[in-house]
């Protein structure tokens, strides 16, 4: 049985300062070799803004999106959950470079383990600013007319809001801040519920794989934390789960 990768928040960045982490995800996909794994799955903000031209793509990217694309070509099934950088991903994504693309929840199996996986932007209920800017950025007649501002100022519009958020939301200890709690929880009850046998969430840069008990159900929860500052990556073998923080690991299985 080959294996599956899932990571998140890699949060990639159109700036110079950028391109030398940029190279190093970019080998870290060149690491991954089709023999061994035939699914990957991205929980959100794989970019820290991403937007759809019709004609368009953001060149900075082009080694990361190459890379996808050889994958894809060595016949590894590519998956995106959309996080609150890059909830706009569509044509280019699916069709082109073959993502399955998930607006909201994705639902996977590991073996028998039933799996349910969100990036995690507004399930915190704390958090009502967010989730009304969520709910108009993903409005049709939003994202259309956003088509009409040059690419160029896009980029610099979205480093601004982008900035803006983490400095809003943003804490010393990301394991103890309230969306890592919200997220926890989130993923208790799924499990009590009998809804999953396995949750993912990303989105708060906290990295968790420990097993749960709900209701009398047992179950995993995992946060995939952030490739941006933890190098974390998780990995699926047929029989568990394991976690990669910085290269240190740890296993978890039913």
């Amino acid at each position: 049985m080959k294996k599956t990768l899932l990571f998140s928040d890699v949060h990639l960045k159109a700036i110079p300062e950028d391109r030398a982490r940029q190279a190093e995800f970019v080998a870290f996909l060149r690491g991954i070799s089709p023999d061994e794994y035939d699914t990957i799955i991205c929980l959100g903000d794989l970019f820290d803004f991403w937007y759809e031209y019709r004609s368009v793509i953001f060149s900075d990217f082009f080694n990361v999106l190459r890379a996808f694309a050889d994958l894809r070509d060595q016949g590894v099934e590519l998956h995106l959950v959309c996080g609150n950088h890059d909830f706009w991903a569509g044509r280019f994504l699916h069709d082109d470079l073959g993502f399955h693309v998930h607006p909201d929840v994705m639902t996977h199996s590991f073996g028998a383990l039933r799996g349910h996986l969100v990036h995690g932007d507004g399930i915190n209920p704390t958090d009502t600013r967010y989730r009304a800017y969520k709910k108009f950025a993903r409005n049709p007649y939003v994202m259309g007319a956003f088509r009409c501002i040059h690419p160029d100022l896009a980029m610099a519009i979205a480093r601004g809001v982008s900035h803006g958020s983490r400095t809003l939301l943003g804490t010393d200890d990301p394991a103890a801040g309230p969306e890592a709690q919200a997220l926890r929880a989130y993923g208790v009850e799924r499990i009590g519920r009998d809804e999953a046998d396995v949750v993912f969430c990303g989105h708060a840069h906290a990295p968790v794989i420990e097993s749960i008990s709900s209701e009398g159900r047992r179950g995993i929860y995992i946060n995939t934390g952030d490739w941006l500052a933890h190098r974390v990556y998780t990995v699926w073998d047929g029989s568990e789960f394991t976690q990669y923080v910085n290269g240190t690991p740890t296993s978890v299985a039913m």
